[in-house]
């Protein structure tokens, strides 16, 4: 027997998004796309002119938010039907389009920000106070900001000018992995022939059988042996093109750069990896458990995805998921779980993988769109549930985001984004709890999937900082970031989590060539933190009841109005202070010894 993938073509249409409230075909996103390349020249009647007269001023605001809010229909567009498929030549030539025009329009608009900021003080400040222009104060003090950090026209044009090719490592990474890697097939325990992909991983390192984990594991990561030089390459470049983004920006490094767009102090990100540094123990005892369970005389990280509860069989399809997401946010009100429910069942999420079909999950979307979700659904996975319900969040604090805030200021940081998706996964754990509070066995299979959720998100991801943390020091050095390098740190940051309580195969440390995320720098962070507020945002809602919910809906309604410090002040919760991290840390040591209580108490065999 074999499974194949089914093919984009072959996908039934429910199944998929419905892209029609961004555009009802083609034809009209061409219309669009030839509209907007007409009108680039425009921008010229604004150059060296903004500072004249307020009118001026007011009116290159409007045309420039415009012409970005058309730009992003147009770039959405283009960037979800690319992800449908990446080996469809139509869809890809969409998006090397939209990212061009992305391009051109940046280097058409380079001036306006440079002249806004050389517009004398007291010019300013009397333009400020005309309320006609009300929806562009956080949007101008942003820019206002950064001043220190913005260069002359023609600098900030030569920087616009190279932004396709400053992308390039992202978009031969994602090729590379996306659609030129194959795994292959593999025969499963009932000698059935699968395919292996991102998709799919996980799910079959969760089987209980060993034998076929670890060839999983050798299988798919032989791929990435196969190709770690060119990765190694390629990520460098990237960690590269950061360094130098940065020093033309005037910054000392590219983490300094990454963090003051959302105003967020350096101690904060170093605060997060001491904190966790100093405080392994939980991990290494939840690992030990884990050994303990599966009786093993030594753990591997192919052991570390099965279930504790072996013969607990989850099946959930994508329907049921949805009712049970809903149930799940019930505390959260009945206007936000009857929106959810209507677009997870009716257009907003593209289900199922098919051939070609970007990996993972996300959730993406603009101010005239839907907030789209793409899913690689598993109805065998409980991670599926828990993905679809995070994703879920994303797209809800869009909903939100859009709803109470104009154009100029709806566009939230992932610094806040992460505190939506990760608060909808705690409130689902919370339910199957109960749900199964008489059954030990379901009980404990949450449980794990908690604290697996809490070990993947907070101390992994914070891992994963550190690791970029170390390579991006490395290159404000000037030390070659070669493979042995990259996957050297890699090893030591390895040994150093899991100590003598998990063994590292030498093939883990080319996970570090896997992470897309690596190219977005210093965003896997904002996993960490975000867990830790949505804990610590969870436990007002269990506490205060409606006044918490109250501030958190208004923290969702912000969009991207204040700085997400402050924000998520409004909601209650100070992510300046150490206590968000360590509460985080004493949730999983708690949820660990209710596992081991729970599991020397009645399922000890």
């Amino acid at each position: 027997m074999k499974d194949t993938l089914r093919t984009r073509q072959e996908v039934q249409t429910k199944n998929c998004w419905d892209l029609t409230p961004l555009f009802s075909s083609q034809k009209d996103w061409e219309t669009l796309y030839k509209k907007l390349e007409s009108r680039i020249q425009e921008y010229e009647q604004f150059r060296d002119q903004i500072h004249g007269s307020f009118e001026t001023f007011k009116n290159c605001l409007d045309f420039d938010h415009e012409m970005a809010r058309n730009l992003e229909k147009i770039y959405t567009y283009a960037h979800l039907k690319n992800d449908e498929d990446k080996t469809n030549a139509a869809a890809d030539d969409l998006f090397q389009r939209a990212v061009n025009l992305y391009t051109r329009m940046s280097d058409a608009a380079s001036f306006i920000i440079p002249q806004i900021q050389a517009i004398p003080k007291k010019t300013m400040d009397l333009f400020l106070t005309n309320k006609s222009i009300s929806d562009y104060h956080f949007y101008l003090e942003k820019i206002i900001r950064n001043i220190p950090h913005t260069r002359n026209a023609e600098v900030e044009q030569v920087i616009a000018m190279a932004g396709e090719s400053l992308g390039a490592s992202r978009q031969i990474f994602g090729q590379l992995d996306n659609a030129d890697l194959d795994f292959g097939n593999i025969i499963d325990p009932q000698e059935t022939s699968r395919p292996l992909s991102h998709g799919n991983f996980t799910l079959l390192l969760s089987d209980t059988n060993r034998d076929f984990r670890r060839k999983v594991f050798a299988q798919y990561y032989g791929v990435y042996e196969s190709h770690k030089h060119t990765i190694a390459a390629t990520l460098s470049s990237s960690v590269k093109k950061d360094l130098f983004v940065a020093r033309v920006k005037q910054f000392n490094e590219s983490r300094q750069a990454a963090l003051f767009k959302d105003n967020v102090e350096i101690l904060v990100y170093d605060n997060l990896i001491s904190r966790v540094n100093e405080n392994l123990r939980p991990l290494h005892a939840y690992l030990d458990f884990r050994k303990k369970v599966l009786n093993l005389g030594e753990l591997h990280i192919y052991d570390t995805y099965v279930p504790l509860m072996g013969d607990v069989k989850f099946h959930m399809d994508y329907e049921e998921a949805v009712t049970t997401c809903i149930a799940a946010l019930a505390p959260l009100g009945e206007d936000y779980c009857k929106t959810l429910e209507q677009g997870m069942r009716q257009g907003w999420v593209d289900r199922y993988e098919n051939k070609g079909k970007r990996s993972g999950a996300y959730s993406s979307g603009c101010y005239d769109s839907p907030p789209y979700i793409l899913m690689n659904y598993e109805e065998k996975s409980i991670n599926s549930l828990f993905t679809l319900i995070h994703e879920a969040g994303h797209s809800m604090h869009s909903y939100y985001s859009k709803k109470h805030q104009p154009y100029a200021s709806h566009d939230y940081t992932i610094f806040v984004a992460e505190v939506a998706s990760t608060l909808n996964e705690n409130l689902l754990g919370q339910y199957l709890l109960k749900k199964y509070e008489d059954d030990p066995i379901m009980k404990a299979y949450v449980l794990n999937r908690e604290i697996e959720n809490i070990r993947a998100t907070f101390f992994r991801q914070t891992m994963f900082a550190e690791f970029e943390k170390c390579i991006h020091e490395l290159a404000a050095q000037n030390k070659a970031l070669t493979l042995e390098t990259l996957t050297g740190e890699y090893k030591k940051l390895l040994e150093r989590y899991f100590g003598d309580h998990m063994v590292i195969d030498e093939a883990l440390c080319l996970e570090c060539l896997r992470i897309p995320h690596f190219y977005s720098s210093f965003y896997v962070y904002k996993y960490a933190t975000g867990i830790s507020a949505a804990l610590a945002i969870a436990k007002r809602i269990q506490t205060l009841g409606q006044t918490a919910v109250d501030d958190y809906l208004a923290f969702l309604k912000l969009g991207g109005s204040m700085f997400p410090i402050d924000q998520l002040k409004t909601a209650g919760v100070d992510m300046s202070a150490a206590e968000p991290i360590m509460e985080t840390i004493n949730y999983f040591k708690h949820q660990i010894n209710t596992l081991d209580t729970l599991w020397n108490t009645h399922l000890k065999p």
